[in-house]
């Protein structure tokens, strides 16, 4: 809702979800997990009233706007982060030599890509899981960003510069990014 001067957002908390604001820092818990963001901007303010948080700039300009629409996404990707969850399913692609591929604690250990002696380690971010099976690499977990950023460290420990992706396609590709975790 814009009034002259004022720009406001209310965000419905959803159910079985609790949320502690201190100061610029949102904690939120919910069913699968909890996340904690700090939100650092001056002007855009937060505040949570019956069962909204509440997200107001005072004579925005362009970029308080956009800062705005920016905690609000935020904020709703949280809430669906601690009651659904998100996922992202990859794919392992070799043509000759057999990649094997496991979890060992906070990484993954990515062995014989394209016939090479030395392993390869994909750091795994946050608190997300990530389990092999087979030839599928599934990630999830609450926090989108985390899961994005583990996938990515994956799929780039198996690129290699210098060749032609089109004939060259060995690695592990993000084939799906799912926003409903599958039970």
């Amino acid at each position: 809702m814009t009034v002259t001067g004022l720009i406001e957002n209310h965000i419905a908390i959803p159910k079985g979800v609790t949320v502690k604001l201190d100061g610029r820092d949102l904690a939120v818990k919910g069913p699968k997990g909890d996340l904690s963001r700090h939100f650092a901007h001056p002007r855009v303010k937060m505040s949570v009233e019956d069962d909204q948080i509440v997200i107001r700039c005072e004579y925005p300009r362009v970029k308080e706007k956009a800062m705005v629409g920016t905690y609000v996404a935020h904020v709703k990707n949280m809430f669906h982060g601690v009651t659904v969850g998100f996922e992202y399913h990859m794919k392992i692609v070799f043509n000759h030599f057999p990649m094997k591929v496991a979890v060992k604690g906070k990484q993954v250990q990515i062995d014989n890509y394209q016939g090479g002696k030395s392993p390869r380690f994909a750091d795994i971010v946050g608190n997300c899981v990530v389990k092999v099976n087979g030839a599928d690499v599934n990630i999830t977990g609450p926090d989108i960003e985390a899961c994005g950023q583990t996938a990515a460290n994956i799929e780039k420990a198996t690129s290699r510069r210098g060749f032609d992706t089109r004939v060259f396609q060995d690695g592990i590709y993000i084939v799906e990014k799912s926003h409903k975790v599958r039970e």
